[in-house]
């Protein structure tokens, strides 16, 4: 119908022909009680838009330990050699100091079972050189002390002998002046004898004693004049031996001196010898102590990474896995680089571990069943792998919370959300439909304000 008039044809017919079936049919009110539940669901809705809600920021990573000697290590071992028998096997719990797997050495200079004796037996041998090495150097510095002493008693003679020369021609000197003097003297007679003469004063005989008088005299210059020269070549050679005796000593005492800093050399490389022995009886005890490979710390043993009798291993290969006993867990998460400068320690965070179920409301962490309390602890300063930032989470137990399942493992997996600040609902929905990171009231802290 078109419904051009306003005449109702149902009404006559309701008027004229009594429909009682019709009648006494329900007539429903589904209408009216479809628009009342959406009113109440668009007022509920409403009411929601306004709770407040706890912005967080998701990251997912592994259980690990807190510090890294917590953390799964490799048991290597410090030198190579053959594994002659393993003592442990996988899970087994070991302390420190417990023996893991006993090896021998390989190499050829460490074959002698014998090696520290014969090492000991050329110790003491090079000991006896350095002794004998010693007392030849003080026999060389009583002999440069011996030598000094002579030389100081030769010289004192060799001087005084010097100036006895020097007053031996001195009085030889004098002597000649004195027959010289005498030698002229007779001269002087001789002419006045001879004119005397020739005037009939002197007589010959007389004339001819003053003759031999003068060959007197002139022998005595003579003799004189040899003796002094005489005098003066021991002089010379009393000075010659002087210096002789000065050449020589310097020749003995360089000699004696050569000797002395041959002996301090040989002592010197005696001394670096003996070092070296020590130092090598020293490595061969610590070397056989490596033979024994012990644990670190208290763990468990995991995945032994050679296995059988006979195997060789390589120095610094690693031979077996160790979780050390009672780690400190902590978790690692993996946030996004630009989520990072709203996290500070000391945040609160909402832990879901693998295998532990659970019901997460991220912005109502209050109604959240089945998850873990956390605080954290670190922030890394560099990017890791796939440009995220990795925190570290300590455990904390909040009121009503539970602490961490003691069944936890390093190496599980993690899924947490670190707690913001609240803001209404609609403002996170907001947020949401448009990407924005979330947002804080307050500046960031420094790190060290945010510790206390």
């Amino acid at each position: 119908m078109l419904n051009l008039s306003n005449h109702r044809v149902a009404q006559e017919l309701f008027d004229h022909y009594p429909l009682r079936t019709l009648r006494n049919l329900p007539q429903p009110d589904s209408g009216r009680k479809l628009g009342r539940w959406m009113l109440f669901l668009l007022l509920v809705g409403l009411l929601v838009m306004f709770l407040p809600w706890q912005q967080n920021i998701n990251g997912e990573g592994t259980v690990t330990a807190l510090t890294p000697q917590d953390r799964p290590q490799t048991i290597q071992n410090a030198i190579a050699g053959r594994i002659d028998r393993w003592f442990v096997k996988d899970g087994d719990y070991v302390k420190t100091g417990d023996t893991l797997l006993v090896i021998s050495d390989i190499k050829d200079e460490y074959f002698d079972p014998n090696l520290p004796q014969r090492l000991g037996e050329q110790l003491r041998a090079k000991q006896g050189s350095q002794q004998a090495t010693k007392t030849k150097i003080q026999a060389l510095d009583g002999q440069i002390r011996a030598l000094e002493t002579g030389l100081t008693v030769k010289l004192a003679a060799a001087r005084n002998k010097v100036r006895q020369s020097e007053f031996k021609v001195a009085a030889d000197e004098a002597d000649l002046i004195a027959v010289r003097k005498n030698y002229q003297i007779a001269l002087d007679r001789l002419d006045r004898f001879e004119k005397g003469y020739k005037n009939g004063l002197f007589s010959l005989t007389d004339l001819e004693a003053r003759r031999l008088k003068v060959q007197e005299d002139n022998a005595k210059v003579i003799s004189q004049e040899n003796k002094l020269n005489v005098s003066r070549q021991e002089l010379v050679n009393a000075q010659l031996d002087l210096n002789t005796i000065q050449a020589d000593f310097q020749e003995k005492l360089a000699k004696a001196q050569s000797d002395r800093s041959s002996a301090v050399s040989y002592l010197a490389e005696a001394d670096g010898e003996v070092s070296k022995l020590r130092n090598k009886i020293s490595s061969v005890d610590v070397r056989r102590g490596l033979y024994v490979v012990r644990a670190p710390q208290n763990g468990y043993v995991v995945r032994p990474a050679k296995a059988g009798i006979g195997e060789t291993i390589k120095e610094g290969e690693p031979i077996a896995t160790l979780q050390p006993a009672k780690p400190q867990l902590a978790v690692e998460l993996y946030v996004r680089a630009m989520d990072v400068p709203l996290i500070q320690p000391g945040r609160t965070v909402r832990l879901q571990f693998d295998g532990w179920p659970s019901i997460q409301f991220s912005g109502w962490p209050a109604v959240s069943v089945g998850t873990f309390g956390g605080r954290v602890a670190v922030i890394d300063a560099v990017v890791s792998v796939g440009g995220k930032y990795r925190l570290l989470v300590r455990p904390i137990v909040q009121e009503g919370d539970q602490p961490w399942p003691p069944q936890l493992r390093v190496g599980s997996g993690v899924f947490g959300w670190v707690m913001l600040d609240d803001v209404p609902v609609w403002y996170e929905i907001w947020r949401q439909l448009n990407g924005f990171p979330p947002s804080l009231q307050n500046e960031p802290k420094e790190e060290k304000e945010a510790k206390k």
